[in-house]
């Protein structure tokens, strides 16, 4: 008995989803598990199981197709079973309203209304193909060529125009004196198997200045602030298809090594596509580190429904007086990216001298 297989509604806020990738075609066997498609939402792309079984009788979008959840993606049926036409093309006039594609991506096709009606798949083989053969490392742009957005740079793109218009920011930066932190990371990595990052110490300290001051986790809300119930900080991580930021949960509560736990987690999650929908959603203030591309320091863009985001530069060695003698210190300089809508320039100074001290103290944050 033939069985439409819809498209799920993957998390709380997503409404819709794109086809990144097809993984069955017409006549395929599928069990309960299966990987289907790879549904590409506007935070991360995720793979959609089958929660039936039978065999495929017709696969009703194409790769690169945008559409409501709920909208039947496929159908599934006995193996010698026949659709009936008049009942493939209802359901294929349905998809076709609900489908929402960009113009360079051809509608379904009119194919899907031959015959049995199961057929027009076989059209859709060689793009089924093509998307599974996209490499991970895309070739390096030519001058002059033409570079094709993914779905997840244009939303990123919107964001930051949005973020820009909406919230007025300023910004603070500050010198750390990161020598002891560098020292004791050092020290700390040499007897663990997990390594500490420079970024795991900047959220602890992050966590704990939020703490003092739960003003920067404030978003405006009509005639009042709202503040987050949880410390939940995200962090920027680049790849190929741009960059993502995931939350690591409630900071407040965790140490120094839980936090390095989760946040290696997570970067391994995002480099290989594995992030839900939970791993991107919330956050009060964000990190973007681009010290490690030998920036000295650099101005974020806060990410909207939060409040700030906090730059790391790159950590240098600099000669300056200790106790009336020159020595040399690493310093590390942090921009910090505030909305005015919602913290003044005094709170947030307060708070950024906090986290510069304990940076600059780093077994308090252990």
């Amino acid at each position: 008995m033939a069985n439409e297989i819809v498209l799920p509604k993957l998390g709380k806020t997503m409404k819709e989803g794109t086809l990144a990738n097809i993984r069955i075609a017409d006549g395929d066997r599928v069990s309960q598990g299966d990987i289907l498609f790879d549904i590409e939402t506007d935070k991360a792309t995720l793979e959609m199981e089958s929660e039936a079984e039978g065999f495929v009788k017709a696969v009703l979008v194409e790769a690169g197709q945008t559409v409501p959840v709920h909208t039947p993606l496929l159908i599934l049926g006995d193996k010698d079973e026949q659709l009936d036409s008049a009942y493939l093309a209802q359901i294929v006039s349905h998809v076709r309203a609900a489908v929402m594609v960009d113009p360079s991506i051809k509608q379904v096709s009119d194919a899907a209304l031959e015959s049995t009606g199961i057929s027009f798949t076989e059209s859709l083989r060689d793009a089924e193909a093509q998307a599974r053969c996209i490499p991970t490392q895309p070739p390096r742009p030519q001058l002059g060529t033409t570079v094709p957005l993914s779905r997840t740079q244009k939303i990123v793109a919107e964001k930051m125009v949005w973020s820009k218009q909406n919230i007025p920011c300023f910004y603070l930066n500050v010198r750390v004196n990161a020598t002891k932190m560098v020292a004791l990371r050092s020290q700390m990595n040499a007897e663990a198997e997990r390594k500490i990052s420079i970024n795991d110490f900047v959220i602890r300290a992050l966590a704990l200045g939020i703490g003092h001051y739960p003003i920067m986790t404030g978003q405006l809300a009509e005639d009042h602030i709202q503040l987050f119930n949880s410390i939940d900080i995200g962090l920027a991580v680049s790849t190929d298809e741009g960059v993502a930021a995931p939350i690591v949960r409630d900071c407040g509560g965790k140490s120094l090594a839980q936090i390095s736990e989760r946040t290696g987690e997570l970067i391994a999650q995002t480099l290989v596509g594995k992030l839900t929908l939970e791993d991107l959603s919330g956050g009060c203030m964000s990190v973007s580190n681009l010290g490690v591309f030998g920036i000295d320091s650099f101005i974020p863009i806060v990410i909207p429904g939060q409040s700030s985001i906090l730059g790391i530069g790159t950590i240098q060695d600099v000669v300056l007086p200790v106790n009336k003698q020159p020595s040399v210190c690493k310093i590390m300089n942090l921009t910090l990216s505030v909305d005015h809508k919602v913290i003044n320039g005094a709170e947030a100074a307060q708070f950024l001298d906090f986290v510069k001290k304990l940076l600059e103290h780093p077994d308090e944050l252990i």
